[in-house]
């Protein structure tokens, strides 16, 4: 089988990385794997060959705006230099799902769209006048998909919204590879924040969706009755600032932390007392997963894995999403001892198992 993804991702380009990591991987599954990789020509990426059988191609786009054209210019230039592709794979319904529409059918092959975010929750189309597009979008490109494939139960079950064919939906969440915790006298929360003696972690991307304001905000009402909690937040991005001034404007400037980016939280997991993850939707939410997997209890909204994966009153807690007094209440629950979870890992597909799941997905959209 030869295989088309159609990709946004840049770190594919980076020796290293987690995404280059899967994509080896997946090399393993075909007989050739070409990617084309929505890029700006700023960025300065060149075709690349991973031997034996991986082929990258930037776009190199003018801008976001010409990345579908320039992917199908790339993909028609692999056509004329005769390669036959059997499958188009996407990495959402969006833009790159739209590429992948159109490239499908100038290359006769199937195609096959991923769905990591639960693009059909009513928080998402709230979030921007894209957001409402890319639904609108989405529904057109999933009513002509061979197949596809979600993270979650939750995105399957919110595909009755799109006229698809039920059948060829196959359910494969993101590989979580867990790794053992290492040196806990560097990575121990307990002993790097002793002021604390109950450590909440958050680790998440500082973005709206994710709707760590509401962590803060529980926070305020839990720290009245608790001083000696901690909130510790592992992430970055655009909405730093903002939650910086709400920790300042709530004067819990000794309660809560911004640690940055870290890509390794096995120890902290280990040794936090509760993950939170507070957001208005996710596709999956792998963090709970990995959290989960350490020990770690969760107390989460209901999105992603929720009820799937974190069962509610066993290994953690479920809130309605965007109740923040709910929030509250489950981490008080938990701080005071009322309130007690029996965490045990949940039981994870090996890579193996999970790369054989991921090409029967592929085959399923052959035509």
């Amino acid at each position: 089988m030869k295989v088309l993804i159609i990709s946004t991702d840049r770190k594919v380009f980076e020796e290293g990385s987690a995404v280059r990591s899967r994509l080896l991987e997946y090399g393993r599954l075909v007989n050739e794997l070409h990617v084309i990789v929505f890029a700006k020509r700023t960025s300065d990426f060149r075709n690349e060959t991973i031997p034996p059988n991986i082929f990258l191609y930037p776009t190199n786009s003018l801008g976001r705006f010409f990345h579908v054209p320039y992917a199908i210019i790339r993909a028609l230039k692999l056509k004329r230099r005769g390669v036959s592709i059997d499958v188009v794979t996407t990495q959402d319904p969006f833009e790159a799902g739209f590429a992948g529409f159109i490239i499908s059918h100038l290359l006769n092959a199937g195609l096959h769209i991923q769905i990591h975010t639960d693009v059909m929750s009513s928080y998402f189309a709230r979030e921007s006048i894209l957001n409402q597009a890319r639904v609108v979008l989405a529904k057109f490109l999933l009513s002509h998909a061979d197949a596809i494939r979600v993270v979650s139960e939750r995105i399957k079950n919110s595909l009755s919204q799109v006229n698809c064919q039920k059948s060829k939906v196959s359910i494969l969440p993101i590989f979580v590879e867990i790794k053992n915790a290492t040196d806990l006298q560097e990575r121990d929360l307990k002993k790097k924040y002793p002021q604390f003696d109950f450590h909440i972690l958050v680790a998440s991307r500082l973005t709206r969706e994710k709707n760590i304001k509401s962590a803060i905000e529980a926070m305020r009402s839990v720290v009245s009755n608790h001083l000696k909690i901690g909130l510790i937040i592992v992430g970055s991005g655009p909405e730093e600032v903002k939650l910086k001034e709400l920790v300042a404007c709530l004067s819990l400037g000794k309660n809560v932390i911004f640690e940055g980016w870290r890509n390794d939280l096995s120890d902290y997991y280990k040794t936090a007392n509760v993950l939170i993850l507070p957001s208005y939707y996710e596709g999956y939410g792998m963090v709970a997963v990995e959290a989960l997997s350490q020990g770690c209890p969760v107390v989460m909204t209901d999105v992603g894995c929720a009820g799937e994966v974190v069962k509610d009153g066993e290994n953690g807690l479920v809130v309605p999403v965007g109740d923040t007094g709910a929030l509250a209440g489950a981490i008080e629950g938990l701080v005071s001892g009322k309130l007690n979870l029996k965490v045990e890992p949940p039981k994870l597909p090996t890579k193996e198992e999970y790369l054989v799941a991921y090409k029967k997905s592929w085959d399923d959209a052959l035509i």
